[in-house]
């Protein structure tokens, strides 16, 4: 089985434009992380998205998508990161897939390297991306990826209006989990 995640990381210390980048690419992410669960659109995770971005006048990448991810790595359904009329089914306790949006200062049109793998922006500007493992649960979702105890928290997750400290998910497991982990992360 396979598993997928980016986190981002800052070197040096970011101008204000790319902390707003950053920051609003993790608040979007926790806002469509905070959706998931059984009976849900998957479609629907791409308004929250794009709605998010355009608001703080960013844009979002259209020419990769999450996906479902088990036995083969990339699998239905396409998760879209913007917003969308795909009938890529409901959600349903069992299922794992990733939310992965990638988020932009400038345009969302992407140039690929030679290499096949390398992506930028055609305009050359600034992206962020964060992305996690998802199962869904019968009361919610729990991230297959994440932090460990012994990670640093971000200034993103500090910062955010939507979700402060690490998210686990959104099951009562994980929120548990995501209590104790962030009673000790944030007092830190």
């Amino acid at each position: 089985y396979h598993g997928d995640c980016s986190e981002m990381f800052v070197a040096g210390e970011p101008d204000e434009k790319a902390k707003k980048l950053i920051q609003t690419t993790y608040d979007c992410w926790v806002k469509a992380l905070d959706f998931v669960k059984p009976g849900n659109d998957y479609k629907d995770i791409g308004a929250i998205i794009e709605d998010h971005v355009v608001e703080n006048g960013f844009s979002t990448v259209r020419n990769f998508c999450g996906h479902g991810i088990g036995s083969v790595f990339h699998t239905n359904p396409n998760i879209y990161h913007y917003r969308n009329t795909e009938p890529n089914g409901k959600m349903d306790a069992g299922h794992t897939f990733t939310i992965e949006p990638m988020i932009c200062e400038g345009s969302a049109k992407c140039l690929k390297w030679p290499d096949e793998w390398t992506a930028t922006t055609i305009d050359g500007k600034r992206s962020a991306q964060f992305e996690h493992t998802l199962l869904i649960t019968p009361d919610g979702v729990e991230a297959l990826t994440g932090k460990l105890d012994t990670s640093p928290i971000q200034f993103w997750e500090k910062e955010s209006t939507v979700h402060k400290g690490i998210w686990l998910g959104t099951s009562a497991a994980a929120k548990e989990r995501e209590a104790d982990l962030n009673k000790q992360l944030l007092e830190m």
